[in-house]
């Protein structure tokens, strides 16, 4: 995750960073990308029931009745063995999982233990009386997902008057206060409405925009085709960063981010490098702190059938069942070659990949890089860095 207002507007400093320790259990919740341990945030795709059919979706969610997933007394187990683990952060994510009866419940749970519980929601479902429990939960920030303008986003999502249901749900959640904020995956299809989607993000005093760079995952796999082109994500990264910067300059407080594609950090830096020398030292640090992609390291994924995946987009390779060996063994004890290698995974990239002198900064996007190409450590096809900025040639 890229944070276009920590590096752009100085929100955040290394030395801000280093007094808390750099523990991901100590840093507050918007410095966790800069953690120095492995403790990883935990994405839990608590249902794969959705009232919707996104064209997007990396599991393949669809509206009916699912077996084997957790029950409530295993997931309560769960989040005990994370609270053993010192896990900062627990992500309710689907499916949708506010169609999960017990979610509010887990939530608080997760919260007892001194976990952090978060959300990831279509925002159809939240109603005022939603928003209330969410809150009286100790959820304490709800992300909700939103792809477009109207015509789009239904498009995307596959019902008309989702975009008005979600737009309710995210003035709902607002007004119970939560801290709620939009979730934007980006596409062909839908790239050229950002502009209104941020003013949207400004119109309704909405104080978080996350924008995810697609991945080649579940029903998003089918739609590589339609991942932006290099000079689409170039004209993209260069409006969020325009709009940051112009958003921190009126004393609005957004925070922007980007998601799934650590170009952006790397485009970000060589800004700094033609206009502000002076801050490179501390972004380029920023930005080692991160170290890139998380997965298998900072961030986790469990299944709705227990299963843990070095990511909410892995779920094709398994390291693991809570039901059969707790998540922390699996984590921490685990001999498999294929999370070990993602754990030093600058060591292994080919190609272009391999080649990039910013790849202890990025590393590109395995999944992507074996969607694409067969090979996981080949590289990423949607780095949009030219042969000069990646390598210096």
């Amino acid at each position: 995750m890229i944070g276009c207002t920590k590096l752009l507007c100085g929100t955040a400093t290394v030395s801000d960073i280093v007094k808390y320790g750099r523990s991901s259990r100590d840093l507050p919740p918007h410095m966790l990308q800069f953690s120095s341990n492995a403790t990883p945030i935990v994405v839990w795709n608590s249902t794969n029931r959705c009232n919707l059919s996104c064209r997007h979706c990396y599991i393949n969610a669809e509206d009916h009745t699912y077996e084997g997933e957790l029950t409530s007394a295993e997931a309560q187990a769960f989040i005990d063995d994370l609270a053993g683990a010192s896990v900062p952060v627990l992500l309710f994510s689907g499916g949708e999982p506010l169609m999960r009866p017990d979610v509010f419940e887990l939530g608080a749970y997760a919260k007892d233990r001194g976990i952090r519980p978060v959300i990831s929601t279509n925002g159809t479902l939240i109603t005022p009386d939603i928003a209330r429990k969410i809150r009286a939960a100790g959820f304490q920030y709800v992300g909700v997902s939103l792809d477009g303008d109207e015509a789009v986003h239904d498009e995307f999502r596959g019902k008309k008057g989702c975009f008005a249901q979600t737009l309710q749900g995210i003035r709902n959640s607002i007004a119970a206060g939560n801290k709620t904020g939009i979730r934007f995956t980006v596409n062909k299809l839908n790239f050229h409405t950002l502009p209104a989607i941020l003013d949207i993000v400004e119109q309704e005093g909405i104080p978080r925009f996350c924008m995810y760079h697609l991945v080649y995952a579940g029903r998003g796999q089918a739609m590589a085709a339609l991942d932006t082109t290099a000079e689409q994500k170039r004209q993209t990264i260069e409006l969020l960063m325009a709009r940051t910067q112009d958003f921190h300059r009126r004393g609005i407080e957004v925070e922007i981010l980007t998601t799934d594609n650590h170009a952006d950090g790397v485009y970000i830096l060589q800004h700094f490098e033609r206009n502000q020398p002076e801050r490179v030292a501390e972004v380029n640090q920023l930005l080692e702190m991160h170290g890139g992609c998380s997965a298998g390291q900072k961030m986790a994924n469990i299944d709705p059938q227990g299963n843990v995946h070095a990511c909410q987009f892995w779920g094709h390779k398994t390291l693991g069942n809570i039901r059969e060996k707790p998540f922390s063994s699996i984590w921490r004890q685990t001999q498999d070659e294929f999370l070990l290698k993602l754990r030093d995974k600058k060591s292994y990239l080919e190609g272009r990949c391999g080649e990039c002198r910013y790849k202890q900064l990025c590393g590109g996007c395995r999944i992507r890089a074996e969607a694409a190409t067969g090979n996981l450590w080949g590289e990423d096809p949607a780095c949009y860095l030219t042969d000069w900025e990646a390598k210096g040639v």
